[in-house]
């Protein structure tokens, strides 16, 4: 066992556990997650873990009902969801303190004994479809999605989280069985208890809650498969009151010893109200209200990309912005006044995200599940500041190349194209 600002310990079946201790926190989270999302899935059940998800609060062997889990968390004062990524599915629920114990024995029970009821699961396909038909309404969310099927194309990097209608009409209890007995295992889960809880205590519940859970043999995913020669773009129409673009560049993943490099790199670029983008496309263009920058990475993948909500006329001008700006990492030195800038901005709102339980065991989990060693909040803000301005042009000089630009854009336009703006 291991003990610093948290303690992490394994379960004999293999089930991963860390408890961090937060004795300020008047709230207890607990987060379970499982090491699967739709990049596990094939195209036959496409939309699959999401649809898990949903139904794992749709009824369990102790609670029946959708709603003795609800009005049991709503008694406590609790907030709690659930997600879907491409690489993990994640369940949590905050409290406050006192009621840590019960928030654990719910959220352990809707993870580990869903029952699937049949009727429940006709009724939430008419809930997932309408969430999917919500998703084709908000444009920004439409965008990413154009964006990733234009990196990734047909392969579950590319495919939606949410899965295709016909798919999820299809979809049967037997479907939901064989899915989760292949994936929710001991070994593929992490549990996170942070707050203001009793820690030994909860050592013991943890213990008892998840060590029945079964070992297995875990589902894998295929690898991503990363094929480019040159620029790629795709134009979507949609009459909207803004056109929404994505630009960005194939990079690497979450292993990578670069990723420091490059996550300042794009605060530099779209990381607040004092970053390039921000400055350039709204302040002196007046083109867009909301526009940033990030680096995502994943497993064995990435990507570094800015996006906007753009004024039509002045799309060609946000774009000549956005190519220009990326290819001046690869020339210039990032001034020291404005890297000390990026460093301290980045760290700090880092620091302050982490005032909460949530997003407290958010950070540590989202470390566990892919089996990366933990670090505390400090290390990694010194891993930031030890970034130097030539470790951002060498990163640069090698992620932002024409075979790895995309730009996905979706807006009013029909036989358009803006390749030719694509030049660094």
């Amino acid at each position: 066992m291991q003990k610093t600002e948290f303690t992490k310990f394994k379960l004999p079946n293999g089930v991963r556990v860390v408890l961090v201790p937060q004795k300020s926190s008047v709230a207890t989270t607990v987060i379970v997650l499982v090491e699967t999302g739709s990049k596990y899935e094939t195209k036959k059940i496409n939309g699959l873990s999401h649809f898990l998800e949903h139904m794992c609060f749709k009824g369990t062997t102790r609670r029946p009902k959708p709603s003795d889990i609800s009005s049991e968390l709503d008694g406590l004062g609790a907030v709690y969801n659930a997600f879907t990524d491409t690489e993990m599915t994640g369940y949590w629920a905050k409290a406050k303190n006192d009621a840590a114990p019960k928030l654990l024995d719910i959220v352990s029970d809707l993870y580990l004994n869903p029952t699937f009821d049949s009727k429940e699961i006709e009724k939430e396909k008419g809930v997932i479809i309408e969430e999917i038909n919500m998703y084709e309404d908000l444009p920004r969310q439409k965008a990413g999605e154009l964006f990733m099927k234009l990196v990734y194309g047909d392969q579950p990097a590319g495919w939606s989280i949410a899965g295709r209608k016909e798919v999820i009409r299809r979809t049967t209890r037997e479907d939901f069985l064989a899915y989760r007995g292949t994936h929710y295992l001991a070994p593929a889960t992490t549990v996170i208890v942070s707050g203001g809880f009793d820690a030994a205590r909860m050592e013991r519940l943890v213990r008892r809650a998840f060590g029945s859970l079964p070992r297995g043999r875990k589902g894998t995913k295929l690898p991503v498969r990363e094929s480019q020669s040159r620029p790629r773009e795709v134009v979507h129409f949609k009459k909207v009151e803004q056109t929404h673009l994505i630009l960005g560049f194939r990079s690497f993943g979450i292993y990578d010893p670069r990723r420091p490099a490059l996550q300042l790199m794009a605060h530099v670029l779209g990381g607040g109200m004092g970053s390039r983008l921000f400055k350039r496309v709204r302040e002196e263009l007046g083109a867009a209200y909301y526009v940033n920058a990030s680096a995502d990475f994943l497993t064995d993948h990435g990507i570094v990309s800015m996006s906007a909500g753009a004024k039509h006329e002045k799309l060609e001008a946000v774009l000549k912005v956005g190519v220009e700006e990326f290819g001046r990492f690869t020339r210039e030195l990032v001034p020291q006044d404005e890297l000390v800038r990026a460093k301290n901005h980045l760290t700090g709102t880092f620091l302050l995200s982490l005032e909460t339980s949530d997003e407290l065991g958010s950070f540590y989990g989202a470390q566990e599940v892919f089996h990366r060693p933990l670090r505390t909040p400090a290390q990694l803000v010194r891993e930031i500041q030890r970034v130097s301005a030539d470790d951002i042009r060498a990163v640069a000089r090698q992620v932002v190349k024409p075979n790895r630009l995309n730009l996905a854009i979706l807006g009013p336009y029909k036989k358009r194209s803006f390749r030719g703006i694509l030049k660094l």
